[in-house]
């Protein structure tokens, strides 16, 4: 039996969403319990020039939800917002992203397969169809972000551990 789209993408989506929530409360635990303020985690980065762990936690909502927002419309184009600055407003970024993707059906997404999909940033087209544009651009995107926001921690001492990043898995029932 073929893999759909939906069985493909929101599992692994709500996993590492989850695990983005368990992070954000790992963080302020950390903070809470070391003395450390909740800007020096939000505004952390591993090098000057890649963006702090808060836009690397909201990029994990805007990489699920924002994805599932632009394949609808046919385009996605990054959120430039800037990305939420507490521990409180990052959760409500994440479980907004939550519910978005706990609403999605096979249905829907079946009916998504084939439609004509556009990333625009700037000068940058990029063409797809939107099943490629979920699982070859906003797959790796959502991975990307959430292991950066994981690896931050780290750096900063919070005692976090591949568990942590894995979050709930599919196990066999």
């Amino acid at each position: 039996m073929p893999l759909s789209l939906h069985a493909a993408y929101v599992p692994s989506a709500l996993q590492m969403l989850g695990t983005a929530r368990h992070l954000v409360d790992k963080a302020e635990s950390w903070c809470e319990k070391s003395g450390a303020a909740e800007k020096d985690i939000i505004g952390a980065r591993i090098i000057e020039d890649m963006l702090p762990w808060c836009y690397q936690v909201k990029c994990v909502a805007e990489h699920t939800q924002g994805s599932m927002e632009g394949v609808r419309k046919g385009v996605y184009s990054p959120d430039l917002n800037p990305p939420p600055t507490s521990f409180t407003a990052l959760r409500d970024k994440l479980s907004g992203a939550r519910e978005a993707m706990e609403a999605l059906t096979e249905d829907e997404m079946d009916n998504l397969i084939g439609q004509p999909m556009r990333f625009e940033f700037k000068d940058h087209r990029i063409d797809f169809t939107a099943e490629n544009f979920l699982l070859s651009f906003s797959q790796p995107n959502f991975y990307f972000h959430c292991a950066t926001a994981y690896d931050i921690l780290r750096m900063k001492g919070v005692p976090i551990g591949k568990t942590d990043f894995l979050g709930r898995m599919r196990l066999k029932a």
